[in-house]
């Protein structure tokens, strides 16, 4: 007897063809979102002309890495990927703990005032006082130039907290917490040795999220920390692509004028993306794990 093709819903198209769609359509989707990317890296490595006329469809044209010796030329680059660096850790550290502090308690069914916090919460999602009276606020607290102010003004991410707050209702088993209450344990103690090692997943989420958010901050470091010395990666690579920028005086200065100092400005916009992507590129596989199965599951909402 020859092989079977199995069928799918009466009338409908064969399992195999449906399979066969899914992975083209899916292939379709990822090659629309990677090839910004990658056009980007092949840019960055390819004469600015040459982009500009079409020639970097799918291979770099005119090779040459100019745009990335200019972005390492800069003495403050190591300062600031150090910066950055600490910024990220810390402040991922210091929001998923914020994050979980608050979603928990508000997990709580019958905690006094839940509904009240929550919309209180909310509240802050579409309202807020503006980058003048935030700015204040964070003078007179004395924060000014130093690193807190990058973190404690936006220490709780709403949005953030609602899916981790959706992923202790939903998929923390009700009985573990219930057996924990009945040894005897503390809220504290549920807390921290059954909700904390039952939601790795959510973590992962938060983690990823956290960590794109600070690493890829400049604007916060622009308004909160004068001076170079304390300034993260992407305020760096933002101040030597400000420098590179074509102005009179500095086109004088350079063999070719005009022309090659806006050729050079070119390169350095695509080269300081790749610079500023590549750490969180490279994290983000060990991570994707978690971060599919934490996603999905903080979604639901019950």
């Amino acid at each position: 007897m020859g092989s079977k093709t199995k069928t799918g819903a009466p009338g409908g198209m064969s399992d195999r063809t449906a399979d066969v769609i899914l992975v083209v359509f899916s292939l379709l989707i990822a090659i629309l979102i990677a090839y910004p990317l990658y056009y980007v890296l092949i840019a960055s490595v390819s004469n600015p002309y040459d982009v500009y006329a079409g020639k970097t469809f799918l291979l770099p044209s005119g090779f040459t890495l100019d745009g990335y010796k200019a972005v390492f030329a800069d003495a403050n680059l190591v300062t600031g990927f150090l910066n950055s660096v600490k910024y990220t850790v810390i402040g991922t550290i210091f929001s998923v703990l914020m994050i979980y502090l608050t979603a928990y308690p508000l997990s709580v069914k019958n905690l006094p005032g839940r509904t009240f916090f929550s919309i209180l919460f909310i509240i802050t999602m579409y309202f807020g006082g503006g980058l003048i009276p935030t700015y204040l606020v964070v003078k007179q607290t004395g924060l000014i130039n130093n690193m807190w102010a990058l973190f404690l003004p936006g220490g709780v991410a709403v949005g953030n907290m609602i899916i981790v707050r959706n992923y202790f209702e939903n998929s923390i088993p009700k009985e573990m917490i219930e057996a924990a209450k009945i040894d005897g344990a503390t809220h504290w103690q549920t807390f921290s040795r059954v909700v904390v090692p039952l939601s790795k997943p959510i973590m992962a989420v938060m983690v990823v999220y956290s960590m794109v958010a600070y690493w890829n901050d400049w604007f916060t470091a622009l308004i909160y920390l004068p001076g170079m010395e304390k300034a993260p990666l992407p305020l760096v690579l933002r101040n030597v692509l400000i420098k590179s920028s074509v102005s009179a005086a500095q086109a004088s200065t350079i063999s070719g004028g005009y022309a090659e100092l806006n050729k050079l400005t070119e390169m350095i916009k695509f080269s300081s993306i790749i610079v500023a992507a590549l750490p969180m590129l490279i994290i983000y596989p060990f991570v994707q794990k978690y971060f599919e199965q934490g996603m999905m599951a903080g979604a639901v909402k019950g």
